[in-house]
């Protein structure tokens, strides 16, 4: 199927409170999208739902012509959606490589004894493990503070950090929520680029950012959300020069310099 994520008219309430109301889009596999709106949009709790961190009120969400809203967030990274977190989530006492390492045990199958005895099979895994994070390390750039402990690293390459433990899990799906945030202007830079470069895994990519300048440079297509309702769907062109997104996200005032 083309659409291999879909949301479908999905709306998320708390108590009183409509945080998304009958919001419905696509991501198609190898393509960046992007998730925009102003502060109250309703983004995270778009993207909380897409990673299921908790379950719609209403609707639903399909992944590879799978339901998924309904089911767990541990059963994500084994369906291949991983994500990383605007409050970066790292153990800051391990190493850098340790923080990937323990990603990575999700996919193993040796059972308690079997590595406390040192089994083979329970080896044989050790050394994937190692081999896959050390890979991704590279990938990122990080590898040469692979024995960093992780409390004693820069945002920025925290931030790398939580990517690599993402992209080790070997996602057809990423999540990157609020990637750039904390970020300079070279560290954005070469962020935009080390995307294009997942991209280029053949790995679909789903951004929720308040850094426009990276999503409209990355973007393939782009979705936003006002007071929880999509009011907008297209390419940066598109949403650019779209009056709904200029007044209610961007500020009528600012008309002038989002219009490419």
């Amino acid at each position: 199927m083309s659409n291999f994520l879909e949301v479908k008219n999905v709306t998320k309430q708390f108590g009183g409170v409509v945080a998304n109301r009958n919001v419905s889009f696509t991501i198609e596999p190898g393509k960046i999208t992007g998730l925009i709106g102003p502060n109250g949009a309703g983004k995270s709790t778009m993207f909380n739902m897409v990673s299921a961190v908790f379950p719609p009120t209403e609707g639903e969400i399909w992944f590879e012509g799978k339901r998924i809203d309904k089911l767990p967030t541990y059963k994500m990274a084994t369906l291949g959606i991983s994500r990383t977190f605007q409050n970066l989530q790292v153990f800051k006492k391990m190493t850098v490589l340790e923080n990937v390492m323990v990603g990575l045990h999700t996919r193993t199958t040796t059972g308690l004894l079997a590595a406390a005895l040192k089994l083979p099979k329970s080896k044989q895994e050790e050394a994937f493990i190692y081999e896959k994070a050390m890979e991704e390390l590279r990938f990122v750039e990080i590898e040469d503070i692979r024995d960093v402990v992780a409390g004693n690293l820069s945002l920025g390459k925290l931030r790398l950090l939580e990517l690599a433990r993402a992209l080790a899990t070997e996602p057809k799906l990423l999540l990157l929520d609020e990637i750039a945030a904390g970020l300079n202007h070279q560290e954005t830079f070469e962020m935009s680029k080390l995307i294009r470069r997942i991209q280029n895994r053949n790995i679909s990519i789903f951004v929720v950012e308040h850094d426009m300048d990276l999503v409209m440079n990355i973007c393939d297509k782009i979705i936003v959300l006002d007071q929880g309702e999509k009011i907008a769907e297209g390419t940066a062109k598109e949403v650019q020069s779209n009056e709904r997104v200029i007044e209610a996200y961007l500020g009528a005032d600012d008309e002038e310099e989002v219009i490419v």
